[in-house]
């Protein structure tokens, strides 16, 4: 992977990873039509540029994280990643099994039609009780303070974010619509899939970089960092994609919550039915 090639990837992470299209699924494209060898190195850097776009949550967000006189936060955040640890069992053999352009066309197109319909499953007013520890809420009734996240709706919400294993599916979206399954409202919904993404992208990258076993050529086995540090451009391109991530996601983050005030998930369901449409045709015609 050139220099040019990964910024484009962290480009395209930076603005994707939060947005409800897929990140996986438009990096796999990209490197598609770029023509990058899908390598170990390659398959790495898609995860490990992660960081960077995390950190962009952590920044936005400081005061929330660092709000250590509440540490129910980051117990909800650590119940909603167990259903994480069952994923993570299957992960390479989905990984092995899916990950492919036409898995990406699918799921893209499916998960179009879902956004599109998802405001209107949901369209109820926002509602505020004057007890923000509410445990039991009346039917129909949305919830806005994290204080009502509950710690059975962090954990359902958790296994909602288990179908972003299958690339195309997007993290973001699964967990956006979990959250307003369980009748959060689609502005919190979105910032409790942010503040999930941060452990649940950390252990994802810290796993690719220390634990996973990376074969280079068959038979050789390395760890992550082995990979990065094996040469100068894999280090400065590791980096950069990072500082990339980093900067384009507060970007992302930032238009995203303030659009989905204003206007839903549509615009993002139509968006992801065109581009699952372009890819069936390109793969029917031959191009990929």
């Amino acid at each position: 992977m050139g220099f040019f090639e990964a910024i484009i990837i962290a480009i395209v992470e930076g603005l994707t990873e939060f947005l409800p299209i897929s990140s996986t699924g438009h990096m796999i494209i990209t490197s598609s039509l770029l023509g990058i060898e899908s390598n170990e190195f390659t398959k790495l850097f898609e995860v490990a540029i992660q960081l960077g776009a995390i950190m962009a949550v952590v920044v936005l967000y400081w005061k929330k994280f660092f709000q250590f006189n509440k540490p129910e936060f980051y117990a909800k955040l650590f119940v909603g990643m167990l259903p994480l640890i069952v994923g993570f069992l299957f992960n390479d053999v989905i990984e092995a099994l899916l990950e492919s352009v036409l898995t990406v066309a699918i799921t893209l197109l499916v998960g179009g039609v879902v956004l599109l319909y998802v405001d209107k499953w949901f369209k109820q007013p926002v509602k505020q009780s004057p007890d923000l520890f509410a445990t039991e809420l009346t039917p129909g009734e949305f919830i806005e303070a994290d204080e009502k996240l509950t710690y059975k709706k962090a954990f359902i919400i958790g296994w909602w974010q288990i179908l972003a294993m299958i690339p195309g599916v997007s993290r973001s979206a699964a967990s956006i619509i979990g959250g307003m399954q369980q009748r959060l409202s689609r502005n919190f919904a979105a910032e409790f899939s942010f503040f999930l993404a941060v452990p649940t992208m950390f252990a994802a990258a810290a796993y690719s970089l220390f634990l996973k076993k990376w074969h280079t050529d068959g038979t050789t086995v390395h760890k992550g960092y082995e990979l990065i540090l094996d040469s100068k451009q894999n280090i400065y391109a590791f980096a950069i994609g990072n500082v990339v991530a980093f900067v384009v996601a507060i970007v992302a983050i930032k238009f995203f919550i303030n659009y989905l005030k204003k206007y839903g998930f549509r615009v993002f369901g139509i968006y992801r039915i065109i581009v699952g449409i372009i890819l069936l045709g390109l793969i029917a015609a031959g191009y990929l």
